[in-house]
């Protein structure tokens, strides 16, 4: 289960003192934590495999606009530190698709549905989200999706 492979990790990081892997699995184990209370019903309940992939999928994507905001403000040094989490965070995470995946299973569901524009992206966007959770960035398959309505 992840909360006990996140448990059995914090501790090989504080016996090899790194600090940022510490930090950050102390972070992920915060927010599973946060997470797990607010599923709770009478005070008792553990979180579901699926919910604390979801909450890492979040703190991934929380770097990944760190990342952004803090290339476009020149600051590396920040930058360095978003991007060695976002690391640490990928090998908690399923494997991700590649482009050419979302875009076969893109162009399945476009097929499914009978969508042709721009228009009606939301009727794919729907189902391919549900399709692709936790193994694409939502950014990425948005931009197939348009890619395929566009016809590119």
């Amino acid at each position: 289960m992840l909360k006990n492979r996140l448990q059995e990790d914090l501790k090989e990081a504080m016996k090899a003192r790194d600090e940022v892997r510490l930090r950050t699995i102390r972070s992920l184990r915060a927010a599973v934590m946060a997470r797990e209370i607010e599923l709770r019903t009478g005070g008792v309940g553990d979180i579901p495999e699926e919910e604390a992939f979801a909450v890492l999928q979040k703190q991934a994507k929380q770097r990944r606009d760190s990342i952004e905001q803090f290339e476009a403000a020149g600051r590396e040094d920040l930058k360095a530190v978003e991007v060695a989490e976002l690391e640490i965070i990928g090998q908690y995470l399923p494997e991700q698709l590649s482009e050419a995946a979302v875009r076969t299973v893109i162009e399945q569901i476009v097929k499914e549905t009978g969508v042709t524009s721009m228009q009606e992206m939301g009727k794919v966007m729907g189902p391919a989200m549900a399709k692709l959770k936790g193994l694409a960035d939502g950014k990425l398959v948005q931009q197939v999706v348009k890619a395929v309505l566009s016809g590119s």
